[in-house]
This record gives C-alpha cells, structure tokens and sequence, in this order.
C-alpha cells in the first residue's frame, strides 16, 4: 500500500477503536447513573449485607394533636374531601365513636376508605396521629 492508503487505513481503524472506547465510557456512564443509590433493608429481616436497617428517629418533640391537624389532617377533615368526617361536626363523628377510640386511631394508622395509611402525615408517629384523632374527636363533640 502506498503511505496515504496506509496512513487511511490507520486513521480508520482509529476512528472504529475510538468509537468503540468511546461507546464502551458512554455505557459505563450510563450504567453509573442509573445504579441504585441504595437498598432498603427492613428491621427483623435478613438484609443480605452486614448493613442493619436504621431505626427510625424523629427530629424533636412531638407534635400536638393541633399541630398534626393543622399541618396534615385539615386538607380533607376541614374541607369533608372525599367524605372525610369535618372537625366540628358532631353528627359526622357520631357513627365513627359508635366505634371507639381504638378503631379510630387505628383507621388513621392503617388507612380507611379514602384515607391512605397515616393520612398525609407519613412522618408522624403513632402516639401523634392518636393525639391528632383525639383533637379532632374533642373537637367535634
């Protein structure tokens, strides 16, 4: 071959090992940017790594029953959205002490109907959706 055949057939093997280092990066890349960032390990199962699932804190005191209220319970129980018993309303509460306090509170952790487990306050514990459910009962009697 004379020197420019020689000089393309080296330039195009260098464009194709290019490309093909090129797309191997790109993949890499993108397999970089798409891996998990996690696993989710749940306390009392078997986790698969020496990782132990993290205790779930919550960040300063509780918050009162008006507070829970106020900041999560009130978009549907001040407004009766999707049929949720409004706070002060006496009649609309009646039949749902009929169930007791436990039922009521469990309904709120749980989820019921329309409501979805822990209302719209995912990070409230317990004890505040029970506090939050006592609010509104006080309330509405």
């Amino acid at each position: 071959m004379n020197k420019l055949m020689r000089t393309l057939a080296v330039f195009g093997l260098g464009a194709v090992l290019a490309g093909s280092v090129q797309a191997a990066t790109d993949e890499d890349a993108i397999r970089d940017r798409i891996k998990p960032i996690g696993d989710v390990c749940v306390e009392g199962q078997e986790c698969g790594s020496s990782a132990a699932a993290a205790p779930v804190e919550t960040a300063g005191a509780a918050k009162s029953g008006k507070d829970v209220y106020s900041s999560s319970c009130f978009a549907c129980h001040g407004t009766g959205a999707a049929g949720a018993p409004m706070l002060g309303n006496a009649g609309q509460w009646e039949p749902r002490l009929a169930q007791g306090m436990d039922s009521l509170v469990a309904n709120a952790i749980n989820g019921v109907r329309a409501m979805p487990p822990r209302g719209t306050c995912a990070t409230c514990s317990d004890d505040e959706l029970k506090a939050a459910v006592e609010y509104m009962v006080e309330g509405s009697k």
